[in-house]
């Protein structure tokens, strides 16, 4: 499975962007598609994730609200909806993917990754 984000950039306080990330070579019906990211001198942490097959999601505290995250059967596509979008979520945003369970959200129970995409907010 190759997974290919985008959609990064930079985006003033309160303002929204959407990332994305396509999927290619398997099927992704049994995987869970989740969004981490990494801050400047800190440890990549969970975001959201969705179970691709039905749709079920789960959501870090930190971005309840304000960021959905949803896929695109026919475009074998995961997004993320950043609303409300603040300084403090300034990362490197990485997608990545497992047969895992929604309650998975340690990086390193991913066996799949995308390349990361920068979001910057600006105060």
């Amino acid at each position: 499975v190759q997974l290919q984000a985008s959609g990064g950039g930079l985006v003033q306080a309160g303002g929204s962007l959407r990332l994305s990330c396509a999927t290619s070579g398997g099927a992704v019906t049994n995987y869970v598609m989740t969004w981490f990211r990494q801050a400047p001198g800190k440890e990549r942490e969970f975001v959201t994730n969705i179970r691709w097959s039905g749709g079920t999601t789960s959501y870090a505290d930190s971005v309840k609200g304000r960021f959905t995250i949803s896929r695109d059967n026919v475009k074998n596509t995961v997004y993320l909806q950043m609303n409300s979008l603040k300084p403090e979520d300034t990362a490197v945003y990485y997608c990545a993917a497992g047969r895992l369970s929604l309650g998975s959200v340690r990086a390193a129970q991913y066996d799949y990754w995308g390349q990361g995409t920068l979001v910057t907010v600006s105060s």
